[in-house]
This record gives C-alpha cells, structure tokens and sequence, in this order.
C-alpha cells in the first residue's frame, strides 16, 4: 500500500528555503526580488519571526491598480496579515484543507515562533492531485469544518489504492473509491 497523504508531513515536502523580505521593503524592490528569484510571494519577517506575506495579486490589487509608486509603498502596508501558518509536524492532508478552507495557495511553515519554510499548493499537487480536487472541491462547497459530505463524489485516483474511480469519496481524511471505503468501513477503520 502506498504511503497516504495523510501521513506525509508537511516537512517532507516543503520549501526550506523561503524568499523573506523586511517590513520595510518597497513594493518595488519586492517585485524585483519575487521576479530574479522566480517566486509568487516572500515572506515578511521581522528577525525570524514572520509577520505577513506579500504575493504578487498583493502588488498587482493594492499597488499598480491603486496607481500607487511602487518606490514609495512599504511592504508592511500591502502585506496579507495576520499571517495563517501550520506546523512542520503536521500533515500534508491538513495544510491541504486549511488551503482550501481560507482560499490561500501558500501557507508559510513555522516552528517555535521561527520560519522554517513553506509549503504551497504546487506541493501539494506534486505529492498528491487528488488531494488538492479534494481540497477544491471543499472549497467550492464551502465546508468550514474540513471535511466534504459522505454523499459527495468526485473523480480521480483513490489514495489508498491507488486505482482511478469516477466515484471518490472523503473518508479518514483521503479520497477513496467505494471499494477501499467499504474495506475501511469493515475495518473499523473509518
């Protein structure tokens, strides 16, 4: 049996090396960097504490189409805050769902108060793609608790085994077909 994403953790597949940038950055100097390092976002940190994040929809709503100069607004004030984070030690499936419920593609990684990396949907999707139709079709129904209605079916590949399914349903916190939902059921697993 493959490993599930459930139990990947958000370590394992996330970025360790995030793009940073200070409060005080321009908005023009941000785009810059998010441009020479080929990024969507940086993190805004104060020492090693992150504080906020700025991407590029930030740059494009709350600078160039406010028809604000790039050289003179600061990063803290354009900046998405307060920031949502997850833990390194949690798993892939939750970063997934928190994604999806807050509508966010990226969710910095914190551990002790300190940035140790980011995990965005792109990871997500490498490790699993039935996971982030999972996470988007919760998004789309708009289930605050995390978790899609039984009866909600969807297509692609079962995560248990692995086999494509017209029919996929949430349960333990993954896409199954029907068969590896009832053998989960008569378990006990589910």
């Amino acid at each position: 049996m493959k490993e599930k994403a459930k139990d990947i953790l958000v370590e394992e597949v996330m970025s360790r090396n995030p793009r940073t940038a200070a409060p005080d950055t321009t908005a023009q100097a941000a785009a810059r960097l998010m441009r020479d390092e080929d990024v969507g976002s940086l993190v805004i940190v104060e020492g090693e504490t992150a504080v906020g994040i700025l991407t590029e929809k930030d740059l494009v709503k709350k600078v160039v189409a406010e028809g604000r100069s790039g050289s003179k607004v600061r990063a803290h004030e354009i900046m998405s805050s307060p920031l949502v984070t997850i833990g390194p030690r949690e798993s892939v499936a939750i970063a997934a769902r928190k994604m999806a419920n807050m509508k966010l593609r990226r969710l910095p990684v914190v551990k002790d108060n300190s940035l140790v990396g980011v995990i965005t949907e792109n990871d997500v999707l490498r490790l699993s793609p039935s996971l982030i139709e999972l996470t988007r079709e919760w998004s789309r129904i708009g289930a605050s608790c995390g978790t899609a209605p039984a009866h909600l079916m969807s297509e692609g590949y079962c995560e248990n085994c692995g086999a494509f399914s017209s029919q996929l349903v949430e349960g333990d916190g993954m896409l199954l077909c029907l068969e590896c939902l009832e053998q989960q059921r008569s378990e006990g697993d589910i």
